[in-house]
């Protein structure tokens, strides 16, 4: 297998980046056998991970959130283009690594790494030195949507997001109506802000290879918001879209109906929300489902007056 390590260091002003060599090296090293558990499979590939980091649009002042660095290679690759990164692992033997690995192979932006020993789903935001701006992550496809979707509710300075899932969860994340991959990820993921494809990756840039084919998501911020994001409003909003396909093949009538409480209750509120009764989930994009939660929410009392 070809050296695909990247050239740098100290003399060069750029990060030396980890190769296959390197990785098994440094795995060993610390007695670390990738686990299915945590999902660890670890890049070992320099264009790969310097492709991730153009994708993303890291700029010279952006403070990135790094979920899951694992040994280090995409860490390495985004010191070099941020102001800051910080990293959440939930490892205690690479969060203690990962300042030792910077400081050796990126001794330039070392000071600029912050680690977090946290389990990304819980983290919160006052758990992080800075407020990130950016989010790049290897995500394990059976915690991937959870932990993006908490991270974008939980860190509201965030721009945008760039993530690298198994293929399958990239499909149905970027998914638009009435396309057969279409759900619930892809709705949630869509009231945060626009998602999207960008790009591929090979089961060879990993180790261990892997049995599935990665993909890369991008989710850019609406810069201003088209409905309120507020945690009050998107719980709201997010009962209903789960209600919606917790029984895909059923009309929406009949799918909300335990949601309004009975189903001449959902035709009355999909009615005042522009949605034909007789629809299914996947053909409501998530204005609609904003729109649908707003019908369901109670009346305000007339000035004076009170509802029964």
């Amino acid at each position: 297998m070809p050296d695909t390590s990247d050239e740098g260091g100290a003399a060069t002003g750029r990060a030396a980046l980890l190769g296959p060599a390197e990785v098994r090296v440094l795995a060993e090293r610390l007695g670390v056998r990738p686990t299915k558990t945590l999902g660890q499979n670890f890049v070992h590939d320099a264009n790969t991970v310097r492709r991730i980091v153009e994708k993303a649009d890291v700029r010279a002042d952006d403070t990135v959130l790094e979920v899951g660095p694992g040994l280090g290679s995409l860490t390495l690759a985004l010191l070099d283009a941020a102001a800051a990164v910080v990293a959440v692992e939930i490892d205690p033997v690479l969060a203690r690594q990962l300042p030792a690995t910077a400081a050796e192979r990126a001794p330039h932006a070392a000071g600029r790494l912050t680690v977090v020993e946290a389990d990304a789903l819980r983290v919160r935001r006052e758990d992080l030195p800075a407020a990130p701006t950016v989010l790049v992550a290897n995500l394990p496809y059976n915690i991937a949507v959870p932990v993006l979707l908490h991270l974008l509710a939980e860190v509201p300075s965030l721009r945008g997001a760039l993530v690298m899932v198994q293929e399958e969860v990239a499909d149905r994340l970027a998914a638009g109506p009435g396309s057969r991959t279409y759900g619930v990820p892809s709705v949630k993921a869509g009231f945060f802000g626009t998602v999207r494809r960008a790009g591929s990756v090979g089961r060879a840039v990993f180790w261990p290879v892997p049995k599935v084919e990665s993909g890369l998501v991008r989710i850019d911020r609406y810069a201003a918001a088209p409905w309120p994001t507020d945690e009050t409003h998107r719980r709201v909003v997010f009962e209903v879209v789960d209600a919606a396909f917790a029984q895909r093949r059923k009309t929406l009538r009949a799918a909300l109906a335990g949601w309004a409480g009975g189903a001449a209750e959902a035709e009355r509120r999909l009615r005042a929300a522009g949605i034909d009764p007789s629809a299914r989930g996947e053909r409501i994009d998530t204005a609609g489902f904003v729109r649908l939660a707003a019908a369901g929410a109670p009346r305000a009392p007339e000035p004076g007056g009170t509802l029964d």
